[in-house]
């Protein structure tokens, strides 16, 4: 009922940038089932955000949230696409830096590039922020290496379920950014992606 509630929260008036006020830019990609999001490094406040410090050299960081066996398995299994859907395992942050430019690292990724306000970028990294779980002393529970490049998993809140994916938690990113998303209903990769196409074209 939480993550329902949050979902259905009015977005607040953070983006775009108006008038003469900078606008910070974002991509949303889509890796085929699931979603991510990319920011620049440098936009990332490390007090709002402060586990991009574990990739200091990095010009851009992609972030996304899965389900725990399913998101950290190498090679991942249909049956545990299926357990992910069904029985949850706990939920996990995977965390990238990279340098090269967004569609070279990533180029079998469908991108959407969207603009926000300093407001906007600041919300939505602070949604981030309280998506990791943390140890006693308050730091980012770190567990492993991530898939590819400079990665990390990092032990994440909530739940991953059948209409809680993936998907759903970069919808509701985005909204919390100010975006016209709606992440009530949003499920697969393609739900995320057709909202924020509108949301690029309204830009």
């Amino acid at each position: 009922m939480v993550v329902a509630g949050g979902c259905l929260a009015p977005a607040t008036d953070r983006s775009p940038p108006r008038g003469d006020e900078p606008a910070l830019t974002i991509w949303v990609l889509d890796h085929g089932w699931h979603t991510a999001i990319v920011v620049l490094r440098a936009d990332a406040e490390d007090a709002l955000w402060p586990a991009v410090n574990d990739l200091p050299t990095a010009t851009f960081i992609e972030i996304a949230w899965g389900d725990r066996d399913f998101y950290m398995a190498a090679p991942a299994t249909p049956w545990l696409a299926i357990k992910a859907a069904f029985l949850a395992s706990g939920s996990v942050l995977h965390v990238v830096g990279f340098s090269a430019p967004i569609a070279a690292y990533f180029p079998e990724a469908e991108i959407v590039e969207l603009r926000l306000s300093r407001r906007g970028f600041d919300a939505m990294t602070r949604f981030l922020d309280g998506e990791y779980r943390r140890d006693r002393d308050g730091r980012p529970v770190r567990l492993t290496r991530g898939l590819y490049g400079a990665s990390w998993f990092y032990a994440a809140r909530g739940t991953y379920h059948l209409f809680n994916t993936c998907n759903t938690w970069v919808a509701r990113a985005l909204r919390a950014a100010g975006l016209p998303v709606t992440p009530t209903g949003v499920i697969t990769a393609g739900g995320v992606m057709r909202q924020a196409r509108r949301a690029a074209a309204l830009q």
